[in-house]
């Protein structure tokens, strides 16, 4: 992937190596994912389910407001945007929410809408969030309640054992977690969590796995329009993206774990509709191919 001429992001925030234990809260816990077999150690599921969902026939109509507040937190956080230029991981997820930053904005604006970009906070093993405590055992998520998206960076080593690694596979991760603020910013993300609430447990998953599976439609739509716009991608980048995608396919995880499938329990969908959605965005760039709720 081309991306070391691409600009950096200012809205990084880096928590790395920072203490987190002191006055976290109790009680409001980022919900896990499953844990894997295979000796990895790892919870591969990406937007852990702070879910909502959207409205695709306004898909554009972009809500103000929407954050809750910010919970305190006992970290000294590192000034958004000063990550060391040789601290390449960092570098590189910058320049990937940069990049992701461009594109939302091209679109948003060309449907005569302003982008609001989400903050990015790098962390270390936990952190406290608007959404309760989180933690890298749970993966990248996203939290609209202050439209952060978490991520610890071992999670992309483990994606690499998992049999997923390439700085493409990571950058489908990072837009992934962004393509969930655009949900919670055309209003999907809300209008979803409504319906779950009063849904069961079966349909209230069938609900989750729609919105992963948008989020996976959007990512590729980012990737569209940015390697037409800047020609990103290098030759096996595609691949890489699609690995990533199938590696935290709802069926895989759980045979990895050890269980039998169970369809009626997946919350973020099979690799065949992972890897289907994401290739759909991919090859079109057009959000209105992403009705997975249709």
């Amino acid at each position: 992937m081309r991306w070391r001429k691409g600009r950096r992001s200012q809205n990084i925030e880096d928590r790395r190596g920072q203490s987190s234990t002191i006055g976290m809260p109790r009680g409001r816990g980022v919900p896990r994912g499953m844990k894997m077999g295979g000796g990895l150690g790892v919870i591969l599921l990406l937007g852990v389910l702070f879910l909502g969902g959207g409205d695709l026939g306004q898909i554009l109509s972009v809500l103000s407001g929407g954050g809750g507040q910010t919970m305190p937190t006992q970290q000294s956080q590192t000034p958004p945007g000063s990550i060391p230029a040789t601290d390449e991981e960092a570098q590189f997820v910058s320049a990937v929410l940069a990049d992701t930053e461009d594109t939302w904005h091209s679109i948003f604006q060309r449907a005569g809408e302003r982008y609001q970009p989400p903050t990015l906070v790098l962390y270390s093993d936990a952190t406290t969030t608007a959404c309760g405590y989180g933690s890298g055992a749970s993966g990248p998520f996203y939290c609209p309640g202050d439209r952060k998206v978490y991520i610890d960076l071992e999670f992309f080593r483990q994606l690499g054992r998992f049999g997923a690694p390439g700085d493409f596979a990571q950058a489908y991760v990072i837009a992934h977690e962004v393509a969930h603020h655009v949900q919670n910013l055309v209003g999907t993300m809300g209008q979803v969590n409504n319906a779950r609430r009063q849904s069961g447990k079966r349909d209230a998953n069938a609900l989750s796995v729609m919105l992963e599976l948008q989020a996976d439609c959007y990512a590729g739509v980012w990737a569209h329009h940015a390697h037409r716009q800047r020609n990103i991608l290098e030759q096996g980048d595609i691949e890489e993206g699609l690995r990533a995608a199938a590696a935290v396919g709802d069926d895989r995880i759980q045979r990895m774990s050890g269980r039998g499938v169970h369809p009626e329990s997946f919350t973020h969908g099979s690799s065949e509709q992972r890897v289907h959605w994401f290739r759909t965005g991919l090859s079109t760039g057009d959000l209105n191919a992403c009705n997975t709720f249709g």
